[in-house]
């Protein structure tokens, strides 16, 4: 869980978003979904309280990333040439570059064989990421496109990001979608494919993304409800006066995106993107396109990430709670164990989609919002930010998510928590490669469950 400065008083999340019964969290939280159940077979957003349990854990990794192939491979079951029909798209987040995946790009294609096509973005290097995530989202589609186009046996699509990268995809997936459903011996321009504002009324009855069969949509310490700015961003030092200016200083350092990020963009009237992504609405069929995945899954850290504090994943207060006994008491408490196989991947649990009629944007919100851009200060900040993220949770929460709990606490270096999870670089982060492997595994499972599945 994050450290104490980063923790918001907004714990009243889980209760609500995680609203489910105690048979149907643990009917779900064993085992990766079968491809019979494609809209609520997915990550979570929120967390119940409490900890996990060691022999939990033991059983959790035999349960889910057992293989059903019957000991063939289940790339030579799919895929009689080795041509490669599933494309694996890796979203880099902000500032970064494609050289941030290349310790998991190798060992995604290690683990994955040549079913997978593993394409690293390259559309939005660096100072790219400034420009806006609506703009960075359009450019990774278009670039998306050209990889299809090129790779005719390509019939899946699957994105895995970090970071900022995972706004990135949910916007460039909104842009790709199409409420087609897909067929493994369609022909035809892919172009005619990509139809825009057709009518739809349920998030979860499938479609295309990129003309392509939609099966994982994967993001690792995403800023799904985007940032307050209370010691997340480095560049800010930690200095007081910086951290109360935050939001309408971020566009000085990071652009259009610092906006969106902060929630401020637009004019007051207007809600801010973010707020509008977790919603189908005229610049996007942003839920539809999430809810056509098979399965979405969330890697959160919980603790030591200090770029991510803000994200709803990260504000529990029972985790919270448990961290800091752990570090005053050690003896009482006993450490998170990882799961089986997999190092400081601590915890997988299942959230089901909670219905509702979706996110709003009150006038309470744009009169808050108007006052955070006129009138920066803390309180209103947090009064505001509090108001859009209970509306993005009722969006987002219409869908069925896994999520997946990673603990950097006994690493050697923790605090690097939010570059550790993708394993940016392989000498200094290689914390995080039980996490890159728990990635792949499931990959290769859900790829295996879908393979026989289509067969049967």
């Amino acid at each position: 869980m994050a450290t104490a400065p980063f923790i918001h008083a907004r714990y009243a999340y889980s209760p609500r978003i995680c609203n489910r019964s105690k048979s149907a969290s643990q009917s779900q939280q064993g085992s990766i979904p079968s491809s019979s159940h494609p809209s609520s077979s997915n990550s979570a957003f929120t967390f119940s309280s409490g900890t996990n349990s060691g022999q939990r854990h033991q059983g959790l990794r035999a349960q889910a990333m057992s293989t059903v192939t019957g000991g063939k491979s289940f790339a030579s079951i799919g895929n009689v040439k080795n041509d490669p029909d599933h494309l694996l798209v890796l979203v880099h987040g902000i500032l970064a570059s494609t050289g941030d995946w290349t310790y998991a790009e190798a060992e995604l294609k290690r683990r994955l064989g040549k079913n997978f096509l593993i394409y690293v973005s390259s559309s939005n290097a660096y100072t790219k990421t400034f420009t806006g995530i609506d703009g960075a989202g359009k450019r990774l589609a278009d670039e998306v496109l050209q990889v299809v186009k090129k790779t005719k046996s390509l019939k899946k699509i699957s994105f895995l990001s970090h970071s900022l990268g995972g706004l990135f995809a949910r916007y460039a997936i909104a842009v790709l979608y199409s409420p087609d459903t897909y067929n493994r011996d369609q022909q035809g321009d892919l172009a005619n494919s990509m139809t825009e504002n057709s009518p739809r009324t349920s998030f979860s009855r499938g479609g295309m993304i990129a003309g392509l069969e939609p099966i994982n949509f994967i993001t690792l310490a995403t800023p799904h409800l985007g940032v307050r700015g209370r010691k997340q961003l480095p560049f800010l030092l930690g200095v007081p006066i910086l951290e109360k200016l935050a939001a309408p200083i971020a566009p000085l350092f990071v652009g259009q995106t610092g906006s969106q990020l902060f929630l401020t963009d637009g004019k007051p009237d207007k809600p801010p993107l973010l707020l509008r992504m977790a919603s189908d609405c005229e610049d996007g069929k942003f839920l539809s396109a999430l809810g056509a995945f098979r399965w979405r899954m969330i890697y959160a850290n919980v603790s030591y990430d200090r770029i991510l504090s803000v994200c709803f994943l990260v504000l529990q207060l029972a985790r919270y709670i448990y961290d800091k006994l752990l570090a005053h008491f050690p003896s009482i408490l006993p450490p998170r164990q990882s799961l089986d196989g997999y190092k400081h991947v601590v915890d997988v649990e299942y959230c089901p989609p909670v219905p509702s009629d979706g996110p709003q944007f009150p006038p309470k919100a744009a009169k808050a919002k108007e006052a955070v851009q006129n009138a920066p200060s803390t309180q209103n900040t947090v009064e505001y930010h509090e108001i859009i993220e209970d509306e993005m949770i009722r969006g987002l929460q219409q869908l069925g998510w896994k999520k997946v709990d990673v603990s950097f606490h006994s690493a050697f270096w923790p605090f690097f928590a939010h570059n550790n999870i993708h394993v940016k670089n392989e000498w200094l982060h290689n914390a995080g490669v039980g996490v890159i492997a728990h990635v792949a595994d499931s990959l290769r499972q859900q790829e295996a469950s879908s393979i026989l599945s289509a067969s049967l």
